[in-house]
Protein backbone atom coordinates (compact mmCIF):
# COMPACT_ATOMS: atom_id res chain seq x y z
CA UNK A 1 0.00 0.00 0.00
CA UNK A 2 1.30 3.18 -1.06
CA UNK A 3 0.09 5.32 1.93
CA UNK A 4 3.11 7.69 1.60
CA UNK A 5 2.20 8.59 -1.98
CA UNK A 6 -1.51 9.33 -1.50
CA UNK A 7 -0.73 11.59 1.49
CA UNK A 8 1.90 13.56 -0.35
CA UNK A 9 -0.82 14.51 -2.78
CA UNK A 10 -3.54 14.39 0.21
CA UNK A 11 -4.44 17.10 2.45
CA UNK A 12 -1.50 19.54 1.19
CA UNK A 13 -2.90 19.27 -2.45
CA UNK A 14 -6.23 20.04 -1.27
CA UNK A 15 -5.43 23.31 0.51
CA UNK A 16 -5.31 24.78 -2.87
CA UNK A 17 -8.37 23.36 -4.67
CA UNK A 18 -11.14 25.57 -5.92
CA UNK A 19 -14.27 24.86 -4.30
CA UNK A 20 -15.66 22.75 -7.43
CA UNK A 21 -13.67 20.09 -7.06
CA UNK A 22 -11.60 18.26 -9.82
CA UNK A 23 -12.01 14.17 -10.27
CA UNK A 24 -8.58 12.25 -10.87
CA UNK A 25 -8.40 8.87 -12.68
CA UNK A 26 -9.99 6.68 -10.78
CA UNK A 27 -8.95 3.03 -12.01
CA UNK A 28 -10.17 -0.75 -10.40
CA UNK A 29 -8.74 -1.43 -6.94
CA UNK A 30 -5.73 -3.50 -7.16
CA UNK A 31 -4.36 -6.31 -4.49
CA UNK A 32 -8.55 -7.42 -4.37
CA UNK A 33 -8.58 -10.09 -1.18
CA UNK A 34 -11.69 -11.94 -0.14
CA UNK A 35 -13.06 -9.47 1.98
CA UNK A 36 -12.49 -5.95 2.63
CA UNK A 37 -9.93 -5.00 5.14
CA UNK A 38 -11.41 -1.13 6.03
CA UNK A 39 -14.67 0.56 5.21
CA UNK A 40 -15.49 4.31 3.84
CA UNK A 41 -19.12 5.30 3.91
CA UNK A 42 -19.62 8.87 2.99
CA UNK A 43 -23.26 10.02 3.57
CA UNK A 44 -24.52 13.54 1.20
CA UNK A 45 -27.44 13.89 4.22
CA UNK A 46 -30.62 14.82 2.48
CA UNK A 47 -29.36 14.53 -1.14
CA UNK A 48 -32.27 14.15 -3.47
CA UNK A 49 -31.36 12.66 -7.23
CA UNK A 50 -31.74 16.26 -8.05
CA UNK A 51 -29.05 17.64 -6.07
CA UNK A 52 -26.76 15.60 -7.60
CA UNK A 53 -27.70 16.14 -10.97
CA UNK A 54 -27.68 20.23 -10.16
CA UNK A 55 -24.13 19.46 -9.05
CA UNK A 56 -23.10 17.84 -12.29
CA UNK A 57 -24.42 19.92 -14.37
CA UNK A 58 -22.80 23.02 -12.67
CA UNK A 59 -19.44 21.30 -12.58
CA UNK A 60 -19.73 20.47 -16.15
CA UNK A 61 -20.51 24.00 -17.41
CA UNK A 62 -18.07 25.31 -14.99
CA UNK A 63 -15.49 22.91 -15.31
CA UNK A 64 -15.75 20.92 -18.92
CA UNK A 65 -16.49 17.81 -16.49
CA UNK A 66 -18.59 15.40 -14.61
CA UNK A 67 -18.81 15.58 -11.01
CA UNK A 68 -17.06 12.55 -9.38
CA UNK A 69 -19.95 10.82 -8.50
CA UNK A 70 -21.51 10.83 -11.58
CA UNK A 71 -18.09 10.07 -13.30
CA UNK A 72 -18.30 6.70 -11.33
CA UNK A 73 -21.34 5.55 -12.88
CA UNK A 74 -20.34 7.04 -16.23
CA UNK A 75 -17.36 4.37 -16.31
CA UNK A 76 -18.82 1.71 -14.33
CA UNK A 77 -16.11 1.95 -11.85
CA UNK A 78 -18.82 1.63 -8.85
CA UNK A 79 -21.75 -1.31 -8.39
CA UNK A 80 -25.11 1.12 -8.63
CA UNK A 81 -27.92 0.16 -6.53
CA UNK A 82 -31.53 2.30 -5.24
CA UNK A 83 -31.92 2.31 -2.12
CA UNK A 84 -35.47 2.19 0.52
CA UNK A 85 -35.05 4.43 3.09
CA UNK A 86 -38.42 3.90 5.19
CA UNK A 87 -38.23 3.69 9.05
CA UNK A 88 -39.79 1.53 11.34
CA UNK A 89 -42.66 4.05 12.40
CA UNK A 90 -42.79 5.85 8.61
CA UNK A 91 -42.28 5.20 5.39
CA UNK A 92 -40.51 8.61 5.36
CA UNK A 93 -37.83 8.58 7.75
CA UNK A 94 -35.72 11.29 9.80
CA UNK A 95 -31.75 10.63 9.70
CA UNK A 96 -31.79 9.38 13.27
CA UNK A 97 -33.84 6.39 12.04
CA UNK A 98 -32.10 6.33 8.04
CA UNK A 99 -28.58 6.18 9.98
CA UNK A 100 -30.00 3.57 12.74
CA UNK A 101 -30.44 1.35 9.88
CA UNK A 102 -27.10 1.17 8.95
CA UNK A 103 -25.22 1.56 12.44
CA UNK A 104 -27.73 -1.10 14.05
CA UNK A 105 -29.44 -3.16 11.65
CA UNK A 106 -32.31 -2.94 12.46
CA UNK A 107 -35.48 -0.35 11.52
CA UNK A 108 -36.23 2.27 14.30
CA UNK A 109 -38.61 4.75 14.48
CA UNK A 110 -38.19 8.09 14.04
CA UNK A 111 -35.90 10.45 16.52
CA UNK A 112 -34.59 7.32 18.19
CA UNK A 113 -30.73 6.25 17.77
CA UNK A 114 -30.45 2.45 17.40
CA UNK A 115 -33.15 1.80 20.04
CA UNK A 116 -36.04 -0.65 18.38
CA UNK A 117 -39.72 -0.33 18.39
CA UNK A 118 -39.57 -2.83 21.17
CA UNK A 119 -36.33 -1.36 23.06
CA UNK A 120 -33.81 -3.72 21.57
CA UNK A 121 -30.50 -2.03 21.81
CA UNK A 122 -28.11 -3.40 18.75
CA UNK A 123 -24.78 -2.72 18.99
CA UNK A 124 -23.74 0.28 16.35
CA UNK A 125 -21.56 -0.63 13.96
CA UNK A 126 -18.53 1.14 14.90
CA UNK A 127 -18.32 0.05 18.34
CA UNK A 128 -18.17 -3.59 16.13
CA UNK A 129 -15.32 -2.37 14.46
CA UNK A 130 -13.55 -1.17 17.43
CA UNK A 131 -13.83 -3.84 19.44
CA UNK A 132 -12.26 -5.73 16.55
CA UNK A 133 -9.26 -3.99 16.66
CA UNK A 134 -9.96 -1.89 13.73
CA UNK A 135 -9.71 2.18 14.08
CA UNK A 136 -13.09 4.27 13.61
CA UNK A 137 -13.92 7.72 13.08
CA UNK A 138 -16.58 10.25 12.16
CA UNK A 139 -16.43 13.52 10.15
CA UNK A 140 -19.02 16.30 9.53
CA UNK A 141 -20.06 19.12 8.03
CA UNK A 142 -22.43 19.76 11.38
CA UNK A 143 -22.31 18.87 14.99
CA UNK A 144 -20.27 15.64 15.71
CA UNK A 145 -23.36 14.72 17.91
CA UNK A 146 -25.67 15.12 15.56
CA UNK A 147 -28.20 12.41 14.11
CA UNK A 148 -26.16 11.09 11.10
CA UNK A 149 -22.64 10.06 12.35
CA UNK A 150 -24.37 9.34 16.26
CA UNK A 151 -26.39 6.61 14.56
CA UNK A 152 -22.84 5.02 13.72
CA UNK A 153 -21.78 5.38 17.24
CA UNK A 154 -24.62 5.43 20.30
CA UNK A 155 -27.30 3.73 21.48
CA UNK A 156 -30.13 6.83 22.69
CA UNK A 157 -34.02 6.98 23.26
CA UNK A 158 -33.85 10.63 21.72
CA UNK A 159 -31.27 12.31 18.85
CA UNK A 160 -31.72 15.66 20.56
CA UNK A 161 -29.45 14.32 23.54
CA UNK A 162 -26.76 15.96 22.11
CA UNK A 163 -25.32 16.72 25.63
CA UNK A 164 -25.44 13.21 26.56
CA UNK A 165 -24.34 11.94 23.08
CA UNK A 166 -20.78 14.18 23.94
CA UNK A 167 -20.58 12.09 27.06
CA UNK A 168 -21.21 9.07 25.36
CA UNK A 169 -18.43 9.28 23.14
CA UNK A 170 -15.98 10.11 26.16
CA UNK A 171 -16.92 6.64 27.37
CA UNK A 172 -16.71 4.68 23.76
CA UNK A 173 -12.75 6.14 23.65
CA UNK A 174 -13.40 6.09 19.95
CA UNK A 175 -10.32 6.84 18.19
CA UNK A 176 -11.12 10.36 15.71
CA UNK A 177 -14.54 12.71 15.52
CA UNK A 178 -14.06 15.94 13.72
CA UNK A 179 -17.01 18.53 12.80
CA UNK A 180 -18.73 21.23 14.32
CA UNK A 181 -20.79 21.27 17.73
CA UNK A 182 -18.56 23.21 20.40
CA UNK A 183 -21.72 24.08 22.47
CA UNK A 184 -21.97 20.27 23.46
CA UNK A 185 -18.34 20.45 25.07
CA UNK A 186 -17.59 23.16 26.04
CA UNK A 187 -18.42 23.97 30.13
CA UNK A 188 -19.70 27.46 29.38
CA UNK A 189 -22.30 26.38 26.78
CA UNK A 190 -23.56 22.72 28.31
CA UNK A 191 -26.06 22.97 30.70
CA UNK A 192 -24.24 20.70 33.28
CA UNK A 193 -21.02 22.92 32.83
CA UNK A 194 -19.32 19.74 32.34
CA UNK A 195 -16.24 20.33 30.73
CA UNK A 196 -15.90 18.00 27.95
CA UNK A 197 -12.53 19.18 26.45
CA UNK A 198 -10.93 18.89 29.86
CA UNK A 199 -11.84 15.31 29.80
CA UNK A 200 -11.27 14.31 26.93
CA UNK A 201 -7.61 15.58 27.24
CA UNK A 202 -7.45 13.24 30.49
CA UNK A 203 -8.24 10.02 28.44
CA UNK A 204 -5.57 10.70 25.98
CA UNK A 205 -7.36 12.79 23.22
CA UNK A 206 -5.44 15.79 21.10
CA UNK A 207 -7.91 18.70 21.02
CA UNK A 208 -8.01 20.43 17.52
CA UNK A 209 -9.71 23.64 17.31
CA UNK A 210 -8.50 25.22 13.93
CA UNK A 211 -8.18 24.34 10.22
CA UNK A 212 -4.21 25.11 11.27
CA UNK A 213 -4.39 22.57 14.34
CA UNK A 214 -5.80 19.97 12.16
CA UNK A 215 -3.06 20.30 9.47
CA UNK A 216 -0.59 19.60 11.81
CA UNK A 217 -1.89 16.78 13.49
CA UNK A 218 -0.30 13.47 13.30
CA UNK A 219 -1.93 10.95 14.91
CA UNK A 220 -4.81 9.92 17.33
CA UNK A 221 -6.82 9.74 18.98
CA UNK A 222 -8.51 13.19 18.28
CA UNK A 223 -11.42 15.52 18.90
CA UNK A 224 -11.61 18.04 16.15
CA UNK A 225 -14.39 21.09 16.92
CA UNK A 226 -14.36 23.86 14.35
CA UNK A 227 -17.52 25.67 15.17
CA UNK A 228 -20.19 26.69 17.47
CA UNK A 229 -23.00 24.15 15.46
CA UNK A 230 -22.65 23.60 12.60
CA UNK A 231 -19.96 24.11 10.31
CA UNK A 232 -20.10 27.08 7.46
CA UNK A 233 -21.53 26.53 3.93
CA UNK A 234 -18.96 25.63 1.35
CA UNK A 235 -20.08 28.42 -0.87
CA UNK A 236 -19.16 31.06 2.27
CA UNK A 237 -16.23 29.07 3.45
CA UNK A 238 -14.69 29.52 -0.02
CA UNK A 239 -15.32 33.38 -0.64
CA UNK A 240 -14.69 34.38 3.03
CA UNK A 241 -10.71 34.48 3.65
CA UNK A 242 -11.05 34.37 7.80
CA UNK A 243 -14.05 31.62 7.80
CA UNK A 244 -11.27 29.67 5.21
CA UNK A 245 -8.69 30.10 6.87
CA UNK A 246 -10.37 28.97 10.32
CA UNK A 247 -12.23 25.98 9.11
CA UNK A 248 -11.80 23.12 7.49
CA UNK A 249 -13.38 21.92 4.58
CA UNK A 250 -14.90 18.28 4.56
CA UNK A 251 -12.19 17.22 2.01
CA UNK A 252 -9.45 18.25 4.25
CA UNK A 253 -11.14 16.64 7.23
CA UNK A 254 -11.78 13.58 5.47
CA UNK A 255 -7.91 13.15 3.98
CA UNK A 256 -6.60 13.87 7.36
CA UNK A 257 -9.01 11.06 9.38
CA UNK A 258 -7.97 8.76 6.27
CA UNK A 259 -4.02 9.42 7.17
CA UNK A 260 -4.79 8.95 11.07
CA UNK A 261 -6.73 6.26 10.80
CA UNK A 262 -5.05 4.01 8.38
CA UNK A 263 -2.14 3.68 10.17
CA UNK A 264 -3.96 0.92 11.65
CA UNK A 265 -2.54 -2.21 10.42
CA UNK A 266 -5.71 -4.15 11.28
CA UNK A 267 -7.69 -1.73 9.73
CA UNK A 268 -10.93 1.14 10.20
CA UNK A 269 -14.08 2.13 9.42
CA UNK A 270 -14.56 5.83 8.63
CA UNK A 271 -17.74 7.82 8.46
CA UNK A 272 -17.88 10.89 6.26
CA UNK A 273 -21.41 13.18 6.40
CA UNK A 274 -21.97 15.94 4.10
CA UNK A 275 -24.66 17.02 6.91
CA UNK A 276 -25.24 20.86 5.85
CA UNK A 277 -26.52 19.55 2.10
CA UNK A 278 -29.85 18.53 4.25
CA UNK A 279 -29.83 21.82 5.74
CA UNK A 280 -29.39 23.97 2.68
CA UNK A 281 -32.25 21.57 1.37
CA UNK A 282 -34.50 22.15 4.34
CA UNK A 283 -33.76 26.05 3.80
CA UNK A 284 -34.39 25.89 0.19
CA UNK A 285 -31.00 26.91 -0.36
CA UNK A 286 -29.87 26.86 -3.84
CA UNK A 287 -26.87 28.36 -3.53
CA UNK A 288 -26.00 26.23 -0.21
CA UNK A 289 -26.89 23.21 -1.56
CA UNK A 290 -25.18 22.58 -5.06
CA UNK A 291 -21.65 23.94 -3.25
CA UNK A 292 -21.84 21.62 -0.42
CA UNK A 293 -23.15 18.82 -3.10
CA UNK A 294 -19.65 19.64 -4.72
CA UNK A 295 -17.50 19.78 -1.52
CA UNK A 296 -18.75 16.32 -0.84
CA UNK A 297 -18.21 15.08 -3.75
CA UNK A 298 -14.53 16.47 -3.94
CA UNK A 299 -14.67 13.91 -0.73
CA UNK A 300 -15.50 11.24 -2.56
CA UNK A 301 -13.01 11.47 -5.12
CA UNK A 302 -10.51 11.43 -2.25
CA UNK A 303 -11.81 8.60 -0.64
CA UNK A 304 -12.03 6.41 -4.42
CA UNK A 305 -8.35 7.79 -4.45
CA UNK A 306 -6.90 6.35 -1.43
CA UNK A 307 -9.21 2.97 -2.09
CA UNK A 308 -8.12 2.23 -5.83
CA UNK A 309 -4.32 2.78 -4.44
CA UNK A 310 -5.03 0.65 -1.58
CA UNK A 311 -6.91 -2.03 -2.67
CA UNK A 312 -8.15 -3.43 0.30
CA UNK A 313 -10.63 -0.80 1.43
CA UNK A 314 -14.54 -0.58 0.54
CA UNK A 315 -16.19 2.89 -0.41
CA UNK A 316 -19.70 3.52 0.03
CA UNK A 317 -21.68 6.35 -1.35
CA UNK A 318 -24.98 7.20 -0.22
CA UNK A 319 -27.85 9.64 0.86
CA UNK A 320 -29.75 8.82 3.71
CA UNK A 321 -33.11 9.92 2.63
CA UNK A 322 -33.97 13.16 -0.20
CA UNK A 323 -35.09 16.80 1.16
CA UNK A 324 -36.66 19.28 -0.55
CA UNK A 325 -36.72 17.57 -4.42
CA UNK A 326 -34.94 20.34 -6.06
CA UNK A 327 -34.59 20.56 -9.59
CA UNK A 328 -33.91 22.60 -12.91
CA UNK A 329 -36.94 23.19 -14.65
CA UNK A 330 -38.00 24.23 -17.94
CA UNK A 331 -37.90 27.81 -19.60
CA UNK A 332 -36.42 30.11 -22.33
CA UNK A 333 -33.25 31.17 -20.22
CA UNK A 334 -33.25 28.09 -18.55
CA UNK A 335 -29.54 27.50 -19.05
CA UNK A 336 -28.13 31.43 -18.37
CA UNK A 337 -30.60 31.44 -15.22
CA UNK A 338 -29.16 28.23 -14.20
CA UNK A 339 -25.34 29.76 -14.59
CA UNK A 340 -25.88 32.62 -12.86
CA UNK A 341 -24.60 29.82 -9.84
CA UNK A 342 -21.31 29.55 -11.05
CA UNK A 343 -20.59 33.35 -10.03
CA UNK A 344 -22.65 33.15 -6.47
CA UNK A 345 -20.42 34.66 -3.29
CA UNK A 346 -22.60 33.76 -0.60
CA UNK A 347 -25.76 30.86 0.55
CA UNK A 348 -29.03 32.44 1.74
CA UNK A 349 -28.39 31.80 4.88
CA UNK A 350 -25.42 34.13 5.04
CA UNK A 351 -27.60 37.00 2.89
CA UNK A 352 -30.52 36.68 5.16
CA UNK A 353 -28.35 36.73 8.46
CA UNK A 354 -26.82 39.96 7.49
CA UNK A 355 -30.49 41.70 6.86
CA UNK A 356 -32.65 43.19 9.96
CA UNK A 357 -35.00 45.48 10.41
CA UNK A 358 -33.21 48.56 10.13
CA UNK A 359 -32.85 47.47 6.27
CA UNK A 360 -34.40 49.87 3.41
CA UNK A 361 -35.84 47.86 0.37
CA UNK A 362 -32.72 49.13 -1.82
CA UNK A 363 -30.28 47.80 0.87
CA UNK A 364 -32.29 44.61 0.33
CA UNK A 365 -31.46 44.88 -3.29
CA UNK A 366 -28.28 46.04 -3.33
CA UNK A 367 -26.73 43.32 -0.62
CA UNK A 368 -28.37 40.13 -2.66
CA UNK A 369 -27.26 41.60 -6.37
CA UNK A 370 -23.81 41.64 -5.12
CA UNK A 371 -23.46 38.61 -3.09
CA UNK A 372 -25.77 36.10 -5.84
CA UNK A 373 -26.28 38.40 -8.51
CA UNK A 374 -29.54 38.41 -8.32
CA UNK A 375 -31.52 41.47 -8.64
CA UNK A 376 -34.92 42.06 -6.76
CA UNK A 377 -37.72 44.51 -7.52
CA UNK A 378 -38.63 46.56 -4.48
CA UNK A 379 -41.72 44.46 -3.63
CA UNK A 380 -40.07 41.37 -3.12
CA UNK A 381 -37.37 43.26 -1.14
CA UNK A 382 -40.49 44.47 1.06
CA UNK A 383 -41.99 40.89 1.44
CA UNK A 384 -38.26 40.12 2.79
CA UNK A 385 -37.76 42.87 5.07
CA UNK A 386 -41.28 42.09 6.69
CA UNK A 387 -40.41 38.73 7.83
CA UNK A 388 -38.22 40.02 10.48
CA UNK A 389 -40.50 41.97 12.14
CA UNK A 390 -41.20 39.19 14.57
CA UNK A 391 -37.39 36.97 13.76
CA UNK A 392 -36.56 35.54 17.36
CA UNK A 393 -38.90 32.61 17.26
CA UNK A 394 -37.71 28.71 17.33
CA UNK A 395 -37.39 26.50 14.19
CA UNK A 396 -35.35 23.22 13.20
CA UNK A 397 -31.94 24.12 11.31
CA UNK A 398 -33.52 28.02 11.35
CA UNK A 399 -33.62 29.32 14.68
CA UNK A 400 -33.87 32.82 13.94
CA UNK A 401 -37.01 31.91 11.55
CA UNK A 402 -35.27 34.09 8.81
CA UNK A 403 -37.27 34.14 5.70
CA UNK A 404 -35.27 31.30 3.30
CA UNK A 405 -38.84 30.07 1.65
CA UNK A 406 -39.46 33.39 -0.06
CA UNK A 407 -36.26 33.98 -1.02
CA UNK A 408 -35.96 31.11 -2.69
CA UNK A 409 -39.49 31.56 -4.32
CA UNK A 410 -38.44 35.21 -5.82
CA UNK A 411 -35.05 33.14 -6.97
CA UNK A 412 -37.05 30.58 -8.98
CA UNK A 413 -37.14 32.56 -12.22
CA UNK A 414 -33.64 33.67 -11.37
CA UNK A 415 -31.79 30.15 -11.28
CA UNK A 416 -34.75 28.22 -12.96
CA UNK A 417 -34.25 26.14 -9.74
CA UNK A 418 -37.68 25.16 -8.35
CA UNK A 419 -38.32 23.04 -4.91
CA UNK A 420 -41.17 20.96 -3.85
CA UNK A 421 -40.99 21.43 -0.46
CA UNK A 422 -38.45 21.60 2.50
CA UNK A 423 -38.60 18.57 4.20
CA UNK A 424 -37.58 15.15 3.97
CA UNK A 425 -39.13 12.67 0.98
CA UNK A 426 -40.03 9.17 1.00
CA UNK A 427 -38.04 8.62 -2.16
CA UNK A 428 -35.74 5.59 -3.24
CA UNK A 429 -32.31 6.77 -2.79
CA UNK A 430 -28.77 6.44 -4.90
CA UNK A 431 -26.15 4.09 -3.31
CA UNK A 432 -23.07 3.22 -5.22
CA UNK A 433 -20.15 0.82 -3.96
CA UNK A 434 -16.05 0.45 -5.20
CA UNK A 435 -13.88 -1.93 -3.68
CA UNK A 436 -13.78 -5.72 -2.98
CA UNK A 437 -17.24 -6.96 -2.11
CA UNK A 438 -19.15 -3.98 -4.11
CA UNK A 439 -19.74 -6.79 -6.71
CA UNK A 440 -22.35 -8.28 -4.45
CA UNK A 441 -24.29 -5.77 -4.03
CA UNK A 442 -28.16 -6.01 -5.28
CA UNK A 443 -29.72 -3.30 -7.47
CA UNK A 444 -32.07 -3.10 -5.15
CA UNK A 445 -31.55 -2.94 -1.13
CA UNK A 446 -33.34 -1.87 2.11
CA UNK A 447 -31.55 0.26 4.24
CA UNK A 448 -31.32 -1.84 7.38
CA UNK A 449 -29.77 -4.56 5.31
CA UNK A 450 -26.61 -2.36 4.22
CA UNK A 451 -25.51 -3.06 8.02
CA UNK A 452 -24.93 -7.13 7.79
CA UNK A 453 -23.85 -6.43 4.17
CA UNK A 454 -20.51 -4.22 5.18
CA UNK A 455 -19.79 -7.24 8.26
CA UNK A 456 -20.27 -10.16 5.76
CA UNK A 457 -17.93 -7.78 2.73
CA UNK A 458 -15.62 -7.06 6.23
CA UNK A 459 -15.57 -11.01 7.38
CA UNK A 460 -16.58 -9.06 11.12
Amino acid sequence: MKRRSFFKRGLLATLGTTLVPSISSIGHPRGVRDGAKNVIFLVSDGMSHGTLNMADILQRRKNGKPSAWVDLYVNNKVKRALMDTASANSMVTDSAAAGSAWGGGMRVDNGALNIGPNGEKPTPILQKFKNAGKSVGCVTTVPVTHATPASFCVNNFNRNDQEGIAQDYLNLKFDLWLGGGDKYFNSSKRKDRTDLYQSFKKSGYKIVRSRKELIELKSGPALGIFADDALPYSVDRENQAELKNKTPSLTEMTKKAIEILSSNDNGFMLQVEGGKVDWAAHGNDTPALVYDQLEFDNAVNAAIEFAEEDGQTLVVITTDHGNGEPGVFYGKKADSNFDRLQNVLCSNEWVLNQIDKSFTPGQVIELIENSQKVILNVSEAKRVLASYENIEKSGLYNPRQLPFKSLADFQEKHFSVHWANNEHSGVFVELAMFGPGAEKLPGMIENYKLHDFILKTTQL
